[in-house]
């Protein structure tokens, strides 16, 4: 990961000062600063959005222990490193007493060095996100409501969820999108990326059903050789989504060492195609979802706690349809609208009572229920106000209705799209083409997502290509 805030050194030892830069630098803290001469650090200070200040405790003229707590009481927002060569208790207690950040004794080691500043970066980060977030909560505006035209919304919650995400889409670190299945959060991982900066492509996979081997080789793709079939190389989902952002959808379904390989990905930034032994280092923002409850998978032993809390840093929850009731007539209109467009027909009209029991309705399936519900009536309605009774997704209705290209099919969404009772041959070959789309022609992402093998999905599109 590259920080790109500005870290200020501070130590009369020229030495010192190269070695810690060079060891900053080498771990991607790349943006710093350094000073010999410490009555010159409340100047710069002032004149610099200074992140992270390392302080060496001895030095002349003015010291370290005398410099901490000026800084403390004039720039309280930046966390203060002190570096000393002596490890007595007094000092330690005297620094934290004063207000420092941490305390680290020379000559330090890389791993600790490193370690103490990008934890005060994240402080820093966090800090930085909650004064911006109270700010948007007080003015309780949208910054970049563009970004999330595409979910349709007038509820509070999910106002105050937008203002949050605006806050931490722009860091780099990961965010877990949880809810419900068809509670949209897809399309909230595509307002992430739009507000990320990220210059990149969104990369979406849903890991659903993947066992290690597939998972593996789906995100960080293969070596020519590297298995039975793969005769010749493919970058993974990790590397597609250089730049930008990698989406992976339920996560909650992960093996454990499918868990280990994705906990080295977040936290190192680096990652091993399969049968390749080069290091491959990553820049993209990754993005996580699951509509299943992580807190009582890592109760049950079947979701690692180091992944888990690693996860928790940014968690933003999409409430259920239910409990956004105030939404659901103008989704309701929403969809109802896009249908008269999918099916070339008039929008049909809502009488107050439907619109009053859709609103009470529970909708398990959440806005996509919803949004499957409004297409099958645009479908059968034939220019008459929608009712109740033809709202029912569990009935069988024997109804006959006009599809656009002039053929009469029967009741289901599935049959209107169509434009007629689709054979197997065209049903196979719309679901090939289906989990070809999802899997960005990985093949054996797509023969998993289909349940059958690699082989059989291989003769079926042998099949296809024939003249």
């Amino acid at each position: 990961m590259t920080y790109t805030k500005l870290v200020l050194l501070v130590d009369d030892e020229e030495l010192t000062l190269k070695s810690a830069k060079l060891c900053l630098k080498g771990s991607g803290i790349s943006n710093i600063a350094t000073l010999a001469d410490s009555r010159g650090v409340l100047s710069f200070l002032e004149a610099n959005q200074v992140a992270v200040i390392l302080l060496d405790l001895n030095m002349p003229d003015l010291t370290g222990l005398q410099l901490l707590p000026r800084i403390v009481e004039r720039f309280p927002h930046i966390p203060v490193i002190m570096m000393t060569a002596s490890d007595e208790i007094a000092n330690v207690v005297e620094c934290m007493k004063s207000g420092a950040f941490d305390y680290l004794v020379k000559p330090v080691e890389s791993s600790l060095l490193v370690a103490s500043v990008q934890k005060a970066l994240e402080l820093c980060d966090i800090s930085n996100e909650l004064s911006t977030l109270k700010q948007r909560f007080l003015a309780d505006r949208l910054e970049n409501p563009a970004a999330f035209a595409d979910i349709v919304t007038n509820n509070r919650k999910m106002r105050a969820l937008f203002q949050y995400v605006e806050v931490v889409a722009p860091t780099r670190q990961p965010i877990i999108v949880t809810g419900e299945t068809g509670t949209g959060k897809e399309l909230l991982a595509r307002a992430i990326h739009a507000l990320s900066g990220c210059r990149g492509e969104l990369v979406a996979v849903n890991v659903a059903g993947l066992d290690d081997n597939m998972f593996a080789d789906a995100l960080f793709g293969h070596t020519k050789g590297a298995f039975t079939g793969a005769e010749k190389p493919r970058e993974g989902f990790i590397g597609r989504a250089a730049g930008g952002t990698l989406f992976l959808d339920e996560i909650g379904d992960l093996s454990e060492l499918s868990q280990i390989k994705l906990l080295r990905l977040m936290q190192e930034k680096e990652y091993y195609p399969v049968g390749s032994d080069i290091l491959r280092k990553s820049d993209a923002r990754i993005v996580l979802a699951t509509n299943r409850d992580l807190g009582e998978l890592v109760a049950a032993g079947k979701f690692r706690n180091d992944l888990y809390y690693r996860l928790r840093a940014h968690q933003v929850h999409i409430p259920p349809l239910r409990e956004r009731a105030d939404d659901i007539p103008l989704l309701a209109e929403h969809f109802l609208a896009d249908g008269a467009i999918l099916f070339r027909k008039q929008k049909p009209a809502v009488p107050p009572e439907v619109m009053t029991q859709l609103s009470n309705y529970q909708f398990a399936g959440n806005v996509r229920e919803l949004e499957a519900m409004m297409n099958d009536a645009v479908a059968r309605n034939q220019g008459e106000p929608l009712a109740i009774e033809n709202l029912d997704g569990s009935q069988s209705h024997a109804a006959v209705v006009e599809a656009p290209q002039g053929r009469f099919v029967g009741g289901s969404f599935l049959t209107a799209v169509f434009g007629g009772f689709p054979t197997m041959e065209k049903m196979e070959d719309y679901l090939i083409a289906e989990a070809l789309k999802q899997s960005q022609g990985n093949q054996g992402l797509a023969a998993q997502l289909l349940g059958i093998s690699r082989q059989t999905l291989n003769r079926r599109l042998n099949v296809n290509r024939e003249p």
